[in-house]
């Protein structure tokens, strides 16, 4: 099956269970249409760039999944028509890395960048 990442943003207003509670209702939605999710990351309340429906925050949620296009499309669909969730965005992937994401990993752990002058 494809392979897809997923990141979506909830409303700042919610507690942290909520917006956790977010990754298992859509991962129900995901295992009820053949899907199931590798991997789940909550990456916590982050400053956006732009305000999105009023609000400066929001709790940012990362998703690795083995889904067949139908599931995934139905759970684009429900995030968007769910009053909680903001913005979504689903990539396709050859293959999911291992271990955290960049956004999980210190900073001392990550790949250092070259030399600025």
């Amino acid at each position: 099956m494809p392979l897809y990442e997923h990141v979506f943003i909830a409303r700042q207003d919610l507690s942290n269970a909520q917006a956790e509670g977010l990754i298992e209702h859509f991962g129900t939605v995901l295992s009820d249409n053949g899907g199931k999710i590798v991997d789940s990351e909550y990456w916590g309340v982050k400053t956006m760039a732009y305000k999105i429906n009023k609000n400066r925050k929001g709790h940012y949620s990362f998703l690795k999944t083995d889904a067949p296009a139908p599931a995934v499309q139905e759970m684009e669909r429900l995030m968007r028509l769910h009053d909680d969730v903001m913005r979504v965005m689903t990539i396709k992937v050859d293959e999911h890395e291992e271990g955290p994401s960049i956004q999980m990993q210190k900073k001392e752990d990550r790949d250092s960048r070259r030399e600025r002058r």
